[in-house]
């Protein structure tokens, strides 16, 4: 899915200790497609000598995988394609850069390349490594820090004006696979013909190459919404699509990541698409902390939004074979609502059905 339009360089992805874990899901996602980035490898020394793609999907990418830093740059020069960028591809719970990290990280700039951070551990406000960077040429990204407030925008109703059909991708969970299902319809409508926008809301949309959308969690609270308004009306004022897909973030009853409420009052979707793993049963990360039933959580979305749930949307850990299409069916027998497994399947059904709301389409 790493499509050929790279925009800045060649990349490495750090993810040692977290690749193929809810904690690598940005890793997952540069793998899974970059616009960009041209990722080159991925460093995780429990799974050295494979390849990123079967690691993750069971399908090969091309991608391999490294045991350490050195070995990757190392390997790219070898191949006539030296790296530039080593982006961090964890995703901790609090976005903090454990020690054995950060040394490695200081390997990297040691080695000249810029690094492009989405956690909340600033590497820029590091005397050391910036001093660092700056006697290697390396420049230091964390696209996680927030902006000024002053260049940050309130709520102020232009949302109304956006005649795009707009598609929440919510979830029940957090890191359960909504950006990745938001990217694969995106791709399957252009495909159909359909124009298409997806808005991200996370650091991972902005490193695959979103035209538009915010780091949400890097937003002061107050301009959230405008935030998420002016992303949304941004995309469809420059490109006028027929579709606009806002990324979700979180879930509306996650303890620790309680997300959606923003995108639902701000972004004012039409309809909506729940991303559900069936075979979870406590909030990703929080033993002790049961996920709601789906039929609830599709009750709470409803009520906030005012619009409808259309379809489910399935996450398949935990879950093969026969059984992935069973959960589907008693998901659709217990909601009236269509499921799809678009990782696996693709997105051609959702795709269909979405069409269906969608003017153009």
């Amino acid at each position: 899915m790493n499509t050929p339009n790279h925009t800045e360089g060649n990349a490495i992805v750090y993810c040692e200790a977290a690749f193929g874990t809810t904690n690598g899901k940005t890793a997952h996602g540069l793998v899974r497609r970059s616009r960009r980035y041209a990722v080159l490898s991925v460093v995780d020394s429990r799974h050295a000598g494979g390849d990123a793609g079967m690691v993750l999907d069971g399908r090969p990418s091309g991608i391999p995988i490294f045991g350490d830093i050195q070995e990757a740059v190392d390997a790219a020069a070898a191949a006539g394609r030296p790296a530039t960028h080593l982006v961090i591809g964890i995703a901790p719970d609090g976005g903090r850069l454990e020690p054995t990290s950060r040394t490695d990280v200081r390997l990297a700039v040691e080695r000249g390349l810029h690094v492009v951070s989405g956690l909340h551990d600033y590497l820029s406000d590091d005397a050391e490594m910036r001093q660092l960077a700056e006697s290697r040429g390396s420049t230091l990204n964390d696209i996680r820090k927030p902006r000024p407030t002053s260049e940050l925008h309130f709520f102020s109703s232009k949302i109304e004006e956006v005649d795009s059909l707009k598609v929440a991708l919510l979830g029940t969970d957090s890191a359960v696979g909504k950006r990745t299902t938001a990217w694969l319809l995106a791709d399957e409508l252009e495909a159909r013909g359909t124009t298409c926008e997806m808005v991200g809301t996370g650091q991972t949309a902005w490193m695959q190459g979103a035209r538009h959308g915010i780091i949400l969690d890097s937003i002061v609270n107050d301009f959230v919404a405008g935030e998420i308004e002016h992303a949304v009306w941004s995309a469809w004022s420059e490109r006028r699509p027929a579709v606009i897909i806002i990324e979700g973030q979180g879930s509306l009853m996650n303890p620790a990541y309680p997300g959606g409420f923003e995108i639902l009052a701000a972004g004012r979707p039409d309809i909506i698409v729940l991303q559900h793993a069936p075979a979870r049963v406590e909030y990703d990360g929080f033993p002790g902390y049961v996920i709601h039933p789906l039929e609830k959580q599709i009750e709470a979305t409803e009520l906030i939004s005012g619009r409808p749930v259309v379809a489910i949307t399935l996450n398949h850990e935990r879950l093969e074979g026969d059984a992935i299409d069973a959960a589907g069916a008693a998901i659709t027998a217990a909601t009236g609502l269509p499921a799809f497994d678009v990782l696996r399947d693709g997105a051609g059904g959702l795709a269909e059905l979405i069409s269906s709301y969608s003017t153009e389409g």
